[in-house]
């Protein structure tokens, strides 16, 4: 029995000498790294990330993939023009992995951004590269003489859609006058302008009838603008001159600038509106009763698409064009409207739109006539 105890002492010491000296334990399972999420930044227009028209419509863009993707993504708005180089440097800062720009007037600030940081790659809606012209000073003037490798421009043939518009609008005034107004004079504002110009010249050459349009002449490159995309006071001034002239349908091209003429359209009953770059139904129903349709570009479909491309290694600089024939640019539904419009009226819309489609119909080839 002392022989046992003995041993058992012994055993008892050892465990805890060895417990003491810290046996090795098992070794931990390692620890997987968190993945890195791909960072997208997106930099608004004047008109802000609320302006129901192609700064939200690129933000939701950025959304998609966000919940699709799992990317990690936020937006800067501009409130000046002094903004957008601010407002590229902070990206930069933070590493994003795509920044997207949005509009005509951050064009040169990308490119000159982008030329001095070729590792980041951006994006721009509403622009495209090569942009300068002879004597444009590059930097200046114009972002860049070459197409840029890490930035792709995202463009819109958006009169397309509003030749369709304009043929609308032409079928559907009771004054036998139209209108149209701009927020800025620049290519990607008066491009709406010209189609709905191109739509109405076509229907009175199809209909032999003379419906008006008011705000722009493409002949002479010239109409009506508010110099700003922001107030929506210059939207019902506008709204009002064109309704004075007779424009019982009215097209702004001004982003939120429009919002004031659907207000004024609303609490008169004398116009009716054709919004542009969303649906402006759905964007700002508030105005229902009152958009008759809306032209437009699906700058969100854009937006997911070059992210993926980013995040893929698909991604190229240069310029993708979206046009009617692939749906990039294309005419709301009618909605409450829809039981107005005649059952000859959208054969013909639909007519018109399969030959721009085949390249039968131009809206430079009518303009031309």
């Amino acid at each position: 029995m002392k022989k046992l105890y003995t041993l058992v002492a012994f055993v008892l010491l050892a465990s805890m000498l060895l417990t003491a000296c810290g046996a090795p334990a098992a070794p931990a399972a390692p620890v997987a790294p968190a993945e890195k999420k791909f960072k997208v930044g997106q930099i608004t227009d004047l008109g802000g990330v609320d302006d129901k028209s192609f700064n939200s419509s690129a933000w939701k863009g950025v959304q998609d993939t966000i919940t699709q993707l799992g990317v990690d993504g936020k937006y800067l708005e501009s409130k000046e023009q002094a903004d957008y180089q601010k407002n590229l440097q902070q990206y930069l800062s933070e590493g994003m992995d795509l920044i997207i720009t949005v509009g005509f007037l951050m064009g040169v600030d990308t490119a000159s951004t982008a030329k001095a940081n070729p590792n980041t790659k951006f994006a721009i809606v509403d622009y495209a590269f090569p942009d300068c012209w002879p004597g444009a000073v590059e930097g200046k003037d114009c972002g860049s003489a070459t197409d840029i490798a890490n930035v792709r421009g995202l463009m819109f043939q958006t009169d397309q859609a509003s030749f369709l518009a304009g043929y609308l609008a032409a079928g559907m005034t009771k004054t036998g006058t139209v209108g149209a107004f701009g927020g800025i004079k620049i290519p990607t504002v008066t491009i709406f302008m010209k189609g709905m110009e191109a739509g109405v010249k076509y229907y009175n050459a199809q209909k032999g009838t003379d419906v008006k349009m008011l705000g722009w002449d493409n002949a002479k490159e010239d109409g009506l603008f508010t110099g700003n995309f922001d107030s929506t006071d210059d939207g019902r001034k506008f709204a009002e001159s064109l309704m004075q002239e007779g424009a019982d349908i009215i097209m702004p091209v001004a982003g939120p600038v429009g919002l004031g003429s659907a207000a004024v359209c609303k609490e008169t009953g004398n116009c009716s509106i054709i919004a542009v770059d969303a649906d402006w139904y759905l964007t700002a129903p508030e105005y229902k009763e009152v958009i008759l349709t809306s032209v437009i570009k699906l700058i969100d479909v854009a937006v997911f698409d070059t992210i993926k491309a980013a995040m893929d290694g698909t991604f190229t600089g240069g310029t993708k064009t979206y046009t009617i024939a692939d749906g990039g640019v294309d005419l709301a539904p009618y909605h409450d409207f829809d039981s107005k419009v005649s059952a000859e009226l959208k054969a013909e819309i639909t007519a018109a739109k399969a030959a721009l489609i085949d390249g039968s119909l131009t809206v430079d080839g009518v303009l031309a006539k």
